[in-house]
């Protein structure tokens, strides 16, 4: 019985393999296309990481110096109102016994702050007023610039740190952000490990949505 061959028409093959050939394109240009872009999000969340971290250690200074320099007008405010009290009382102690030469000496060693707060508790004629004030010192004229420099500085030191820490915050997020980049390495990498395609889809499928959502938590993080 004579052989027969079965040939199969030309252009049903030649369609076959483009079509294969076609899909596995389109998985293989998915998978750069997510590697690609999973790769740019790692290396702008690493710099920005980097540059929050970097405004951390600079606030965290600024903070550290502020609260050493309010430490230390604290420290001047202080040894500027006991000398006030000192003298105040040095000059009303002179005052009381009638030494008024004495008085005058030690009225002359008031500082420039002190006076404000000493002339108008003089006006109040605290010997006759029993509603004045104990001494000036608790006049609302008596202020020391050091103290409100200390306060300030305070204020300034408490906003350095608020700021450091809202930075370290940040850069916690980005670097947080860079596991679902590289979860989307991994799956897009391995998806053209795969020759079956519903498994090949559904590993492309798990790596857009990583990446969506990695995308968005980005794209909602400030910039620096």
């Amino acid at each position: 019985m004579p052989e027969v061959h079965v040939h199969a028409p030309h252009e049903l093959t030649e369609t076959h393999g483009a079509s294969v050939s076609n899909r596995e394109r389109i998985f293989e240009l998915g998978a750069v296309f997510l590697l690609s872009i999973a790769t740019v999000c790692i290396a702008w969340s690493g710099y920005q990481a980097a540059r929050w971290s970097g405004l951390q250690s600079e606030n965290y200074a600024k903070a550290s110096t502020a609260r050493s320099l309010a430490n230390r007008a604290a420290t001047d405010g202080d040894e500027e109102r006991l000398e006030d009290l000192l003298n105040f009382n040095r000059w009303l102690e002179s005052s009381t016994q009638g030494d008024t030469v004495l008085a005058d000496l030690y009225r002359r060693r008031f500082r420039t702050e002190f006076l404000p707060a000493f002339n108008a508790w003089q006006a109040t004629d605290p010997l006759n007023n029993p509603a004045a004030a104990a001494s000036p010192l608790r006049m609302p004229q008596y202020l020391l610039a050091d103290e409100l420099k200390a306060d300030e500085l305070e204020l300034q030191g408490d906003r350095h740190f608020a700021e450091a820490r809202e930075a370290t915050e940040n850069a916690d997020k980005y670097i947080f952000g860079t596991v679902f980049f590289a979860a989307v390495l991994f799956f897009a990498g391995i998806s053209m490990r795969f020759a079956w395609t519903p498994m090949r889809v559904t590993v492309l499928a798990l790596a857009c949505a990583f990446l969506a959502y990695g995308g968005i938590q980005l794209l909602r993080l400030p910039r620096h």
